[in-house]
């Protein structure tokens, strides 16, 4: 496996192949560098990512149709190998190029016999699938498309494809009943054409029951359409924030491909949106495997960093960018301002105040592979716009392939400590000494799984004051080796989600929920919290969905094959007990890969909304972002704002905890001012669940200042939203324009 991902290159610069755009959700053309870029920041660094773009060469195993057209020439002098036929319809089905695929894979299953003739059927039939997403989910978009289990307008009006793949899935089976892979596509196929479960044989049947919710939800409709954020990209970031201080929530959106535009769309209080990329001046500003937000100058406008490469193994590091928020709609690339400017391979970065100065530090993880051990950095921020790289006066040395990264009070003494993940080296904590420097408490603390460690979030899940740590693990290699091809890497996965659906224990993707003991130590409660399932997350977050008073979580779920169609999921809080599926309830369980995932009140309406990012790495695997609308329901909550004035002025660490009074008697409901996991970012305006209180008691805040300081506020009502200020003793009541979501209709 290892040896397999040193060999890959970074994602490509190609442009979104038009023929699988809609007019309504298209990807913005290639931009070069802004003739007219609004400062000399934002210019530069926009002719730097241009310049990168420009040099990325079939040599990147993710430049899908350069790599195809250099085998057709390797073929034109070694002759028509199978072998490099079949590279070169996986790279032309890689590259979106369906139809060359298909002509090429049904050449090679025309000639051949035996079990070499069924591995071809399988790439076939997966092209085949692919072709029928693009024709329909792709060319004919709707808010059903690809939802698990598909019905209703998600059913494949053009039928050709998913047709053809179905016959071919059968065929594979006849020979190879065990093949777990094929059998689940082969329901999904069966699922596109309306002709699930009724026409499918029992044989191959995944039952009906398999995808029935353990936990029940109203549905959540994917309004992203109508709301125009529905925008088509690879993966890539999200962030959901108030950009322009008009009280309502924006949101902004990464694509991963150094030639696609970042995107801003500003809420406009009505249920739609407006892209205001251009106005915003952020044209030329591309890629971003991830985006993360905060007020790193204190000015009260919230800036955001861009991550970029993230998966470049051979195709060279990329600078990430910091904008600042100019508090007149518009942002400025100050990266080589700020002493940022410098070559990484991230995905993986957090702000926190580590010194409790009030002023948000940054700590950026990188990724490390074979020989080449780049190592996590510590910015200190200097109050001034800059920041200095303290990384070893701080005493960190961490490599690896990091891929997240949160700060978190785990000991309650008021100062954040690090969680890391990695994957294929374990994860680490490290301990705030509270004197600028670190110690490692991984193994003592119990938290180094699992190796294959993507994304993580840190929460108090079970509301006893104390944060709790789950991080999922992704892809593990059973037969321990390291050259393991891509093809089995997609194939295993797939096959652990299939199983698992059909009633085997996970073989991979299994996360590890520790729970804080307050001592120092975790402990293992994965099981017993009922997540012993395959989960192979890329991007997750989390918020109060049904505002009962606990934090629910989103997976956004994937692996780069083609063949990695795998609903992402929703899990929902039992009382702090035990997490629940309600996927399929909530009918949020989108089969496309899932990346940055951001959950805000857009609606101002009291219950969160989730956004998700939807496209692969690959140049043809694209897709539509989804918008979840949150439908409410009778729980109360209280909204809140926090505003730093000694602490930072974002708030962010700040510890929340809200007595309220119910029918059984007082409770106290935590929270923590944060964007919340490690891909994707929340909006750091909280909404608190309250269930079914009856009135607020108080509010009490700790400050992210020194050690913490401790402020309670009264006379907040229920189901509204405060502005809480520090050292001001009464909270400002804010008036936000609200709007409703379209009722949700009946799939």
């Amino acid at each position: 496996m290892i040896e397999w991902l040193m060999r890959r290159g970074a994602r490509p610069a190609a442009a979104v192949l038009a023929a699988l755009l809609t007019a309504s959700c298209r990807t913005p053309a290639p931009v070069s560098a802004p003739a007219g870029a609004r400062d000399e920041g934002t210019r530069r660094m926009a002719e730097r990512l241009a310049r990168l773009a420009d040099a990325i060469g079939p040599e990147n195993l993710f430049a899908n149709g350069a790599r195809a057209e250099a085998l057709r020439r390797r073929i034109a002098v070694e002759g028509p190998v199978p072998a490099l036929r079949l590279e070169l319809a996986r790279q032309l089905l890689n590259a979106g190029r369906t139809k060359e695929a298909i002509a090429e894979l049904r050449s090679l299953v025309d000639g051949s016999d035996g079990r070499r003739r069924n591995e071809y059927r399988r790439w076939l039939a997966i092209a085949d699938l692919r072709d029928g997403e693009q024709s329909n989910c792709l060319m004919h978009h709707n808010a059903d498309s690809c939802l698990l289990p598909i019905q209703g307008a998600g059913r494949h009006m053009l039928r050709e494809g998913a047709q053809r793949a179905k016959e071919l899935y059968l065929q594979i089976l006849a020979e190879e009943p065990t093949d777990l892979d094929s059998r689940w596509l082969l329901n999904i196929a069966a699922m596109a054409l309306g002709e699930y479960p009724q026409e499918l044989p029992e044989r191959w049947r995944i039952p009906p029951q398999a995808f029935a919710s353990a936990a029940s939800l109203p549905r959540f409709p994917d309004v992203a359409g109508a709301a125009g954020v529905a925008a088509v990209g690879h993966a890539g970031g999200a962030v959901i924030e108030d950009f322009d201080g008009d009280g309502l929530l924006d949101i902004m959106k990464s694509s991963s491909g150094l030639r696609d535009q970042l995107r801003l769309f500003r809420n406009n209080g009505d249920g739609t949106f407006t892209d205001r990329t251009k106005e915003a001046g952020l044209e030329g500003i591309t890629g971003g495997q991830n985006l993360i937000q905060a007020d790193y100058d204190n000015d009260g406008h919230p800036d955001v960093l861009v991550l970029r490469g993230a998966w470049q193994y051979q195709g060279g590091p990329q600078p990430i960018s910091l904008l600042h928020n100019n508090g007149d709609g518009t942002f400025t690339d100050v990266t080589e301002k700020a002493g940022l400017l410098g070559e990484y391979r991230t995905q993986a970065a957090a702000w926190g105040d580590y010194d409790g100065d009030g002023k948000l530090d940054l700590f950026i993880g990188d990724e490390s592979f074979g020989g080449q051990r780049r190592p996590a950095r510590l910015f200190h921020n200097n109050g001034d716009g800059t920041f200095t790289d303290v990384t070893a006066r701080a005493g960190i040395s961490v490599t690896g392939m990091i891929k997240g990264v949160v700060w978190a009070d785990f000991d309650n003494k008021g100062l954040p400590d690090l969680f890391i993940t990695r994957w294929g080296e374990g994860n680490v904590l490290l301990h705030n000494n509270g004197d600028g420097t670190f110690t490692d408490r991984t193994f003592a603390a119990g938290v180094s799984e699992p190796r294959e460690s993507f994304a993580c979030l840190v929460f108090d899940y079970d509301n006893d004051g104390w944060i709790d740590i789950l991080a999922f693990g992704f892809f593990h290699n059973p037969s321990g080796e390291d050259g393991a091809s891509e093809a089995a890497f997609g194939s295993d996965a797939l096959e652990s989600v299939a199983g698992e659906y059909l009633g085997l224990a996970p073989r991979a993707g299994v996360p590890r929920l520790y729970h804080n003991e307050r001592d120092g130590t975790f402990r293992d409660v994965t099981r017993a919290a009922g997540l012993e399932t395959a989960l192979f997350a890329m991007g997750v977050n989390f918020a109060d969905v049904d505002n009962d008073g606990y934090p629910d979580f989103y997976v956004g779920t994937g692996v780069p094959d083609m063949r990695g169609l795998m609903p992402n999921r929703l899990f929902l809080n039992d009382g702090g007990r035990r997490f629940r599926d309600a996927t399929t309830s909530a009918d949020v369980g989108h089969l496309q890969k899932g990346h940055g995932i951001a959950f805000g009140d857009l609606g101002n309406n009291g219950y969160p909304d989730i956004y998700a990012v939807l496209g692969g790495q690959y140049e043809g695997d694209v897709y539509q972002s989804a918008l979840f609308a949150n439908p409410g329901g009778r729980n109360h909550w209280l909204g809140l704002s926090l505003e730093g004035v000694r602490a930072n002025r974002s708030a962010i660490g700040a510890r929340i905890a809200v007595t309220a009074l119910t029918p059984r008697g007082p409770r106290v409901v935590r929270a923590v001012v944060g964007s919340g996991g490690s891909y994707g970012a929340n909006s750091l305006r909280l909404t608190v669940g309250l269930g079914d209180a009856t009135e607020i008691e108080s509010v009490e805040v700790i400050w992210p200042i020194g050690r913490g300081r401790r402020q309670v506020f009264t006379g907040l009502a229920m189901d509204r939203y405060y502005r809480l200020t520090e050292d001001r003793p009464l909270p400002d009541a804010l008036v936000l324009p609200r709007f409703s979501w379209p009722a949700a209709s009946e799939r």
